[in-house]
């Protein structure tokens, strides 16, 4: 009886436990966790592979074009029985190296914009003007949308484009972006001009 009240017991035990769900990989089942790195969200990890693939693909190309440019004139002196040397002989003649003096004067010259940079910090950040910590404020909510909707390396193929393609544009319509430049620039002083005149203390300052 006792083997008989086993057997029917065990049925029972084995469908709880074969009902149970499996642990997602990557521990504590949280949700986007990545299996391969445990508890770190797939999304970081891809984000910091995308970047290291972005440049990698970047050094892949430019030693592509260099290696077949060396060995395509490599070819081609050995068909002419010609002896033009490295095709990059004059570049890597090229000196390099830098002085002691000119290395100075590069930190120095960082220097004068690293502590140029850090007193605007302090400034805004201190609100010695409120109407330029505004301003950041403004500028940073704005870019919460940006990060929210393009990635970084979006952001960089999109500084890319812009690079190459807005002095073109420039060129092209000089006159007519300088007059609804100024036009801006003529509102927007206005405007603050007038955000200046209606906060407390800032006209006195401005007066003074």
């Amino acid at each position: 009886m006792a083997d008989l009240s086993a057997a029917t017991q065990s049925p029972s035990v084995s469908s709880t436990s074969s009902g149970a769900e499996p642990s997602a990989p990557g521990g504590a089942g949280s949700p986007g966790a990545c299996p391969a790195l445990g508890t770190k969200s797939c999304g970081s990890s891809c984000a910091a592979f995308s970047v290291i693939s972005v440049v990698s693909y970047l050094i892949l190309a430019l030693l592509s074009v260099t290696i077949s440019f060396r060995v395509y004139r490599s070819v081609i002196q050995a068909v002419q029985k010609s002896e033009e040397g490295h095709p990059f002989k004059s570049y890597l003649d090229v000196d390099i190296t830098l002085s002691s003096e000119a290395f100075h004067n590069y930190v120095n010259a960082a220097m004068a914009h690293v502590n140029r940079a850090l007193k605007l910090v302090i400034r805004l950040f201190l609100v010695e003007d409120l109407v330029d910590s505004l301003k950041l404020a403004v500028f940073m909510w704005l870019m919460t949308y940006v990060g929210a909707v393009f990635n970084g390396i979006t952001l960089l193929i999109l500084a890319e484009l812009l690079i190459f393609s807005v002095p073109i544009v420039y060129e092209k319509y000089k006159t007519q972006i300088d007059h609804y430049v100024g036009i801006v620039r003529d509102q927007t002083k206005s405007i603050v001009e007038k955000i200046q005149a209606k906060l407390p203390g800032i006209a006195k300052k401005k007066a003074e």
